[in-house]
Parts: C-alpha cells; structure tokens; sequence
C-alpha cells in the first residue's frame, strides 16, 4: 500500500475519531444507493474513470473542499486510486481507500462497554453485525464473531483471556459465522439452540434456562423465537445481548426461514412474545443487540428504559402497549429486500454446504437484517 492509500481500518477509525474527512464515493450511483458509508459524497463516474476519462470529475471541482482532505473510495480501491491522483494533480489532499467498499466491509472495531462489566462489542461497521467477547475472571466466550476469528482471537490475547466456549444466537442469513471454526480451532463447545442447528454435528445446543459459565460468572439463556425458531437471547448481568430479537430502532426480521405470508404471521407472533418477555425485564437492562444500522453511537447500546421511553423503536412500541395486530401487520406491511445472498448464507451456516472461494464476497452489502 502506497503513501497515497489508506486502509479501511484507519478510516473507520478517523470517522469514529470525526476527524475532518470528506469523503468521496466514485461508485455508480445505484451501487451508491444500495450501499454507503454514512456522511459521504457520490459523484458517479466509475465507468468514466475505468476508461481514464477525467472531464466529470474535473467539471465538479469547484464542487470540493480545497481545504480538507479527500478521501475517495470504489469497489476495490483501483477507480478510486485513479480519482485521488488526478485531484493530487489538480493541488488537492486526495488519497484512495485500500481494497474500497470490499475492505470497508471487513472492517471490525472493537469497544469497550462501560456500561457493564466485562463486554467488548466488536464491531463492523461496513456490514452492522455485531458481535461480542465477554470475559471474567481470565475467562472468555465469544457471542456471535463474524468468519473473521482473527479478530476475536486477537482481542481476547489483548486482555490475557482464555477463550472457553464460543455461542452463535441464531443461525445467521446475513454474514458467515466463524464461530464453528473459531471453536475447532480452540477445542472449546460450540453453543447453538437446536431448533436452527440444520445438519450441524460436534455442537452443543442450548436450551431455554441454560446457564453457561464464564470464570466466576455466567450467561443466562432465554429462548427469543421469532427470527429464527432457534434465536435466543443471553443475560450477563445487567445486560442483554438480544441478538437478531431486539435492535435499537427495530427488532429482527421474521421472514427470511421461510417466505410465505401465513409463516410469516406466525413468527412474528413467536416474535412478539420473546419481546414481551424482554419489555418485563428492568428499565436499567444494558440492550446489546445483534446489528445496527446507520446508528452512530459507540458501542452500540442503550437501557432499555431509555429505548421504551424514544419513538424511534416502533415495534418495541407496539409490545409495550399490548398491540400484537399492529405489530404482526407493521413488520408484514414494511418488509424490506432480503439480505444479500442470504439463502448460500445460510446453508453455510446450517452445515448443509461447505464455504467456497467467495465466501468473503458472500456477505458484503447493505445490513437488511431489521424488520422495518
């Protein structure tokens, strides 16, 4: 990588830090729209520039800051270098974005959770999965790592922990668990609810009241149906990793085991009872979920009080008053494009199909996990 490229991990740590950045997305602009990084600019010209043709770009100078560095990003990082040598030329501050959208999408950052004891959230802001380690007493389990086991490995060496169990919520149709591998490599349990174990073999699966030790400490399990019939949701503490169940501003989509509208119906009342269970647990409960979208708060958390008290969590809402109709008809009325790739996703994740070479490509998108 040249003094001209940034990785994706610095940038997504520069926006954390809201370092004084414009960012400018050379993308086609229906690859703009499926998919962003939040705050930045489209000037569609990747076609253009595939074919060294500059004249749109030149003609939108005057439309950029002479006073602030640009940072340009495509889809794997060659238009983009392209785009930042020619505004070098023309005397701005222009660097590219190393592998673009395709790195942003690996990008994970990890936080500390103040708000409890003994959480990290890790987080990819390219994708909005989230993912957990929670430790005690030089112990750890990892909740939901990404195929990235690297990155959870690093972290639990980082804090001198030993990882000791590794748990996946549900069976995920939006990214590739790695947490099958994470625990092969490991010799540790791997922990999934029965009902979404597909074919899986060498797991041990989970069951509603289940307690999993952590050193002094332990997760408890509550089985949350509704987004898959496997989801569950885990207490540590005061806090709640809910998974794909509850997000910040909405709760996990009920559609995506199977399509049909009567099928549909039926989770999304699974669904609302696992809320109904949460809504009755204490206002200074520690939300943790499983995805965010465009939320810039970090880590990705709130009280649940706080949560029931906003208008931004419109299903929650419907949970709170007692309003199963609104809900089921809200989440069958709002449904939106199903995550990418999700059906190869999840015969992965089922053990049903092996990973091939794209498995890294498989995931990349917009997150399309939320209901509404």
């Amino acid at each position: 990588m040249s003094n001209n490229d940034i990785e994706p991990a610095t940038l997504a740590q520069r926006l954390d830090d809201k370092d004084d950045l414009f960012l400018l997305d050379v993308r086609n602009e229906a690859d703009y729209e499926e998919w962003q990084i939040e705050d930045s600019t489209n000037i569609p010209i990747y076609d253009e520039l595939l074919e060294h043709d500059f004249s749109t770009l030149e003609s939108r100078l005057e439309d950029l800051p002479s006073k602030q560095e640009i940072v340009t990003i495509c889809v794997a990082g060659i238009t983009s270098a392209r785009a930042a040598e020619f505004l070098r030329d023309q005397g701005f501050d222009a660097k590219s974005v190393d592998d673009g959208m395709n790195g942003w999408g690996r990008v994970h950052r990890q936080y500390d959770v103040d708000a409890t004891d003994g959480v990290v959230q890790i987080v990819r802001p390219g994708t909005g999965c989230v993912s957990y380690l929670v430790f005690d007493a030089g112990e750890a389990v990892v909740v939901d790592p990404s195929q990235y086991i690297d990155q959870y490995l690093n972290a639990a060496d980082e804090r001198d922990l030993e990882i000791t169990g590794v748990i996946d919520t549900h069976a995920h149709a939006d990214h590739v668990s790695g947490a099958r591998r994470l625990a092969g490599e490991l010799d540790v349990p791997y922990y999934l609810h029965g009902d979404d174990a597909g074919d899986l073999e060498h797991l041990s699966q989970l069951a509603d009241g289940d307690s999993i030790s952590v050193g002094e400490r332990s997760l408890e399990v509550q089985h949350t149906p509704g987004h898959t019939p496997g989801s569950v949701s885990l207490q540590f503490g005061n806090a709640l990793l809910s998974g794909d169940t509850l997000f910040l501003r909405s709760v996990g989509r009920p559609d995506l085991e199977d399509g049909d509208e009567d099928a549909i119906r039926t989770a999304a009342n699974d669904l609302f009872a696992s809320l109904e269970w949460v809504t009755e647990l204490p206002d200074e409960t520690v939300v943790l979920p499983g995805h965010f979208s465009d939320e810039s708060v970090r880590p990705v958390t709130t009280d649940l009080g706080e949560l029931r008290a906003e208008t931004t969590n419109e299903l929650l809402s419907y949970v709170a008053d007692g309003d199963e109709e609104s809900f089921v008809e809200t989440i069958v009325d709002s449904l939106a494009d199903e995550p990418a790739n999700y059906n190869e996703i999840k015969q992965i994740n089922w053990g049903k199909t092996q990973p091939g070479g794209d498995v890294e490509e498989l995931e990349l998108g917009p997150n399309n996990c939320a209901a509404n």
